[in-house]
């Protein structure tokens, strides 16, 4: 008895489903296995480029046979044995002339006939330095700051070029020409993939260390635009942290910025108002931090303390957070221990900006005039000439003291430089609430 036509569309129609259900299942599995791939690839070819490029042909094969095959056990060794496979052909049709290309094909030719369990425990051998390798090289001091946080993100955090520009205001056209910039930098100084050793590996992790915090802190107090917050960086940066711990987790300044991020993260949902406005630290509803980030953040920090990196400056700072995340009310809070942490602080990591805090910390434990005798000994910095958090704190250490014609004008000219919408409002209501005489 033949199938009716209802019968043929229905099967059609399951199996269309079966096809689209694999297929989600093989993009999910290619974003959580991109980074290690990329790794992997540009480690053994050298060129970023090409490495993505096999990574996205690797992929097309995927989409090609596991519909039929299925997914296999290990998709990620999968993956890069197939990746590897094309470069080696791609080797051979250059004909192979230069040594270290006749190398890895020779290193690789006997993978194509592996099962995929010995491909397997080949890759895990240097699985994590690979992926450490490339965060290192798209880290690199050859390349410009805001192009190392943009490679990143497209590198290890596998964020498109469209991503990436939404989450920093910016146009499609601006971030891929930073990361065109980036790749051409690695390239022109021969960067390696490889972990640095020796003496190389403490200034190399300071700049990886600043990218992440950099990507982190420009979604947590974003600089421009209506948005105070832009979390989904703020994620993106947590994340790099957890892989970047994950690799290196005797390290305590990776430790001391995990924590760091954790704890401040815990406070996204707190720090907007209705309409977006900016709520300070001490008016925040404490009962919208996140707890359970407030407890990774505590425990990476304990962690970080436990392997005697007690004064590294993320360490420091997480500490500072810390602080904060203790308190269960404003007036818990320790301002008397922030204060000397920012006294040790300073010694360690000297800044204007860290002497600004450490100002804030005195007026609150000390009283306002505290905090105007330190924020008076840095009004003339260069880098704070233009940055409104300077009059900001000024004006609240005027508004407590009482001074409130000289608070309105502190706050009136913080709201002219913030940069925030948001942040802007909530200085011109500082400024509104300090009325139009002196005194109180």
């Amino acid at each position: 008895m033949l199938a009716s036509p209802g019968a043929f569309a229905e099967k059609a129609g399951m199996a269309e489903a079966a096809a689209s259900e694999t297929n989600r299942a093989i993009e999910a599995v290619f974003r959580i296995e991109r980074a290690r791939l990329i790794a992997s690839l540009a480690r053994m070819t050298r060129d970023v480029d090409r490495a993505e490029e096999l990574a996205q042909e690797a992929l097309l094969v995927a989409l090609a046979e596991w519909p039929r095959s299925g997914v296999p056990v290990n998709p990620g060794a999968w993956l890069t044995a197939a990746a590897k496979r094309r470069a080696v052909d791609g080797f051979r049709r250059a004909a192979m002339r230069e040594r270290k290309h006749a190398e890895i094909a020779r290193d690789l030719d006997g993978e194509s006939d592996m099962s995929v369990e010995a491909i397997e425990a080949a890759i895990d051998d240097e699985l994590g330095d690979e992926l450490l390798g490339l965060i290192f090289a798209a880290c690199h001091p050859v390349i410009a700051p805001e192009a190392r946080a943009a490679l990143t993100l497209r590198l290890v955090g596998g964020l498109t070029v469209e991503e990436i520009a939404r989450a920093f205001l910016s146009n499609d056209a601006a971030i891929a020409a930073r990361i065109t910039r980036a790749k051409k930098a690695i390239a022109r100084a021969g960067v390696g993939f490889e972990v640095p050793r020796g003496t190389e590996l403490a200034a190399r992790r300071a700049s990886v260390l600043e990218v992440i915090y950099l990507i982190f802190n420009e979604g947590y107090a974003a600089t421009a635009g209506e948005s105070l917050t832009r979390p989904p960086l703020c994620a993106e940066a947590q994340r790099l942290g957890r892989i970047l711990a994950g690799l290196m987790p005797a390290e305590p300044e990776v430790l001391g910025l995990l924590a760091l991020m954790e704890i401040q993260a815990s406070r996204l949902a707190a720090r907007a108002g209705p309409g977006g406005r900016f709520v300070p630290l001490p008016e925040q509803d404490r009962a919208r931090w996140d707890q359970l980030l407030i407890r990774r953040g505590l425990d990476a920090l304990a962690k970080a303390e436990a392997l005697g990196g007690a004064d590294g400056p993320y360490v420091l700072q997480a500490a500072l957070a810390a602080c904060h995340a203790r308190a269960r009310r404003a007036e818990d809070t320790d301002w008397a221990k922030i204060a000397g942490l920012y006294d040790r602080l300073r010694t360690i990591m000297p800044s204007p900006v860290v002497e600004l805090n450490r100002a804030v910390a005195h007026s609150m434990a000390f009283g306002p005039e505290a905090g105007l005798r330190l924020v008076d000994e840095i009004a003339d910095a260069a880098l704070l000439r233009n940055y409104a958090p300077l009059p900001a704190a000024r004006g609240d250490f005027l508004f407590r003291a009482g001074r409130l014609d000289e608070a309105r004008s502190a706050f009136e000219n913080a709201a002219a430089l913030a940069g925030n919408e948001g942040e802007r409002a909530f200085l011109l209501d500082r400024a509104a609430a300090c009325g139009g005489g002196s005194g109180r």
